[in-house]
């Protein structure tokens, strides 16, 4: 048993969950959230996003010392860090997704971890999958022309173990040592709370996906260099808010559109939404292919849909 405490007045950090409709798996993040956080005192808030899976009241009887805001809309990802962050008045915040399960001494290690690198502004830990293996997507480096060109050509996933050829996914890193991210995912970060607010914490244009990139490539404008240490670890189902695969996926390239047009030059910008377009040409044209030999034609229908809404996608987000 940790000994971490719920102390409102006087927290080392406040912890984020975020959640739309994860009933089960947000008790079980707590739970193991309040089991495993480690030597160190926390808040705990939970915003639900208006959940019909009676997620609200199951997690208002079962955690009565956690704080919980059920919104009556869903104001999806952003926002909701953004309105939970406003009464914040720890030292630290760490954001943490609703489909995880803190393994032992997590944000203890975490913060510790963010206090001994100041210089970091931004840090993470690793994530794996239920069988212990490892899931990638705890940082990422940006994206670049040359990773768009990989990825759109199918060279990242043929060589997804290569740096060089699969640079945005870090290649062969297996998130085993501590090392430098232009990225920290969302689903477990830990942000000093002073500069969350000399950022502005989310840009809530985003309404979900891209808005935790937007957030550490600003930190990396401000002088800062996010971090990742393997010391940190929790268990991330990945995507169990999204409804469909295809609402995922065009949620994640209208995210990818508008990251280009917020840090790129205005000379690459064009470029990086020619390649996104590309990215999508290709694979609807892959999966197409695919289904008319017999391959999965629920892959094929998802990435039809994805390219029927290419041009809102390429968009991106607008401003205000």
């Amino acid at each position: 048993m940790s000994k971490n405490r719920i102390d409102r007045q006087t927290a080392d950090v406040t912890v984020i969950i975020v959640s739309f409709n994860t009933k089960d798996l947000t008790i079980k993040a707590v739970e193991t959230l309040l089991r495993n956080a480690g030597d160190i005192s926390m808040r705990i808030v939970i915003w639900d996003n208006a959940s019909h899976d009676e997620s609200a009241e199951a997690i208002r009887t079962r955690f009565p010392q956690v704080d919980l805001i059920a919104s009556q809309e869903n104001l999806g990802f952003a926002i909701s860090n953004n309105r939970v962050a406003e009464t914040v008045n720890t030292d630290w915040i760490v954001l943490l997704n609703p489909d995880t399960e803190t393994h032992h001494g997590a944000i203890e290690r975490l913060v510790s971890f963010g206090r001994e690198n100041p210089q970091a502004g931004i840090v993470g830990g690793r994530t794996v999958f239920p069988d212990g293996s490892l899931n990638v997507a705890s940082c990422w480096n940006r994206m670049t022309i040359w990773s768009m060109l990989c990825s759109a050509t199918g060279l990242s996933a043929i060589f997804k173990n290569s740096n060089f050829f699969n640079p945005e996914g870090m290649g062969s890193f297996r998130r085993d040592e501590i090392r430098h991210a232009d990225v920290i995912v969302g689903c477990f970060l830990a942000i000093r709370t002073r500069l969350w607010r000399e950022l502005g914490g989310f840009s809530e244009k985003y309404t979900m996906y891209g808005e935790d990139a937007d957030l550490c490539l600003r930190a990396r404008r401000a002088g800062y260099r996010p971090m990742i240490t393997p010391d940190a670890q929790i268990m991330h189902l990945v995507g169990a808010s999204s409804t469909t695969r295809a609402d995922k996926l065009l949620k994640l390239y209208r995210g990818k559109a508008t990251l280009i047009k917020d840090h790129w030059s205005q000379l690459a910008a064009p470029i990086g939404i020619a390649l996104l377009w590309t990215q999508m040409a290709s694979r609807r044209f892959g999966y197409g292919v695919k289904q008319r030999i017999g391959g999965d034609s629920s892959a094929a229908e998802t990435w039809r849909r994805v390219w029927k809404e290419r041009r809102e996608i390429l968009r991106g987000y607008p401003d205000g």
